[in-house]
């Protein structure tokens, strides 16, 4: 097993992170002065201070702001962010698995727009009937588009009790709807245990810092109880940490390369490798668009290894990882700085995984999981593979 550990952040909007410390040594105004090419900002700031109607409310503060996210903004890259220190709090808030909002996972997607990764299971935004794949087009009243994610996900977090208005364009119909939803304290249980007669269900809603460890527990119960197979649920999971999901592959994965991250000269820069003690149970894994990044990494070395089934749809496909960098004055950056690759050398970035087993949901389908297994098309595949002898 890997001892050295850190935590690498893969995960759409919900991301964590390591917190290598950094010290600012210059200000963005020195940069300015040194670098010709700059110089024009320079300008436009001056022009501003003199000539902007309401220049007695401008703030030194905002502006410094504004340039760091334009100059990251510049990369183009959707996953990469300067983060004020807002911003990093409610990152750090999201891997306790603890916040106030609706509970739902959002991401920017290529088309401009604000995309629902997943719904937190049992959150407000899951009852409400938001869907992987919906896309949020105003919240209160504003627009929001890709470039905005920051100030939608913070527009529809607030107190407990306060209620949030969200025009949605749904994707199964592609008819607008409306929806008001009423915050809560989300605490998300990255894992839940159940049973199916003879057979254990574990669902992984997201991969906090815990996730692993409960895994491991929740393994060791349902194996010491008896069941004949389990059913790993990765659906609407849309990552988190990836040390988290590695602890997972090393309880259930034979000796490998669990997954392998490269840099941008293509050099190896971690190698996470499982070793050789590992539950061989007879297992069924299920996955769907909502699955991203860490839960990919995971499904990818199921897969690779044959160890089992994977049941669903192709899952989300981003397989990029960022760090999270802290800067002494409490703001941050997030920086897309490695992809990974699974066990077999496949990137999965932008082509997600295809399962074994594509099976569609029923459109009236109100729910997944245990509760709905009835109409739950996936899992009752899932059952039906683990009884084949």
């Amino acid at each position: 097993m890997k001892k050295n550990k850190f935590l690498k952040v893969a995960a759409v909007v919900i991301l964590i992170l390591t917190t290598a410390v950094v010290t600012r040594i210059f200000t963005v105004k020195s940069i300015l002065a040194t670098n010709e090419n700059f110089g024009k900002v320079v300008l436009l700031e001056k022009y501003l201070k003199e000539n902007y109607l309401y220049n007695k409310d401008i703030k030194e503060e905002n502006l410094e702001t504004g340039i760091l996210k334009g100059l990251v903004a510049g990369l183009e890259d959707p996953y990469s962010q300067y983060l004020t220190k807002d911003e990093m709090k409610k990152l750090s808030e999201q891997t306790t698995g603890k916040f106030q909002g609706i509970g739902v996972i959002i991401s920017p997607a290529e088309d401009g727009t604000v995309t629902v990764v997943s719904p937190i299971k049992g959150s407000p935004a899951d009852r409400a009937g938001i869907e992987s794949g919906d896309k949020i087009l105003k919240i209160n009243g504003k627009d929001f588009s890709a470039d905005k994610i920051d100030q939608a996900s913070k527009e529809m977090r607030g107190e407990v009790g306060t209620s949030v208005k969200i025009l949605i364009l749904k994707k199964k119909n592609l008819k607008t709807e409306e929806v008001e939803i009423k915050r809560e304290e989300i605490k998300i249980d990255s894992v839940l245990k159940n049973k199916i007669g003879d057979y254990g269900y574990i669902g992984i809603t997201m991969f906090d810092e815990e996730t692993g460890k409960d895994f491991k527990k929740v393994l060791r119960e349902l194996t010491d109880e008896g069941v004949k197979g389990i059913v790993l649920d990765m659906r609407g999971n849309p990552g988190g940490v990836v040390d988290s999901a590695y602890e997972i592959g090393d309880a259930i994965l034979p000796k490998t390369n669990f997954v392998t991250l490269k840099n941008n000269k293509g050099e190896v820069i971690e190698d996470y490798k499982t070793d050789d003690k590992y539950n061989d149970i007879k297992m069924v894994v299920l996955v769907n668009e909502g699955s991203a990044s860490a839960s990919e990494i995971l499904a990818g070395a199921i897969s690779d290894l044959h160890r089992a089934k994977i049941v669903g749809k192709k899952t989300y496909g981003k397989g990029v990882v960022q760090n999270v960098i802290a800067l002494p004055e409490g703001d941050g950056l997030k920086l897309t700085t490695s992809e990974y690759f699974t066990p077999s050398g496949d990137s999965i970035n932008k082509l997600g995984i295809k399962p074994d087993v594509e099976v569609n949901l029923p459109e009236n389908v109100k729910g997944i999981g245990v509760d709905y297994l009835k109409t739950d098309t996936q899992l009752q595949k899932a059952l039906e593979i683990l009884k084949e002898k």
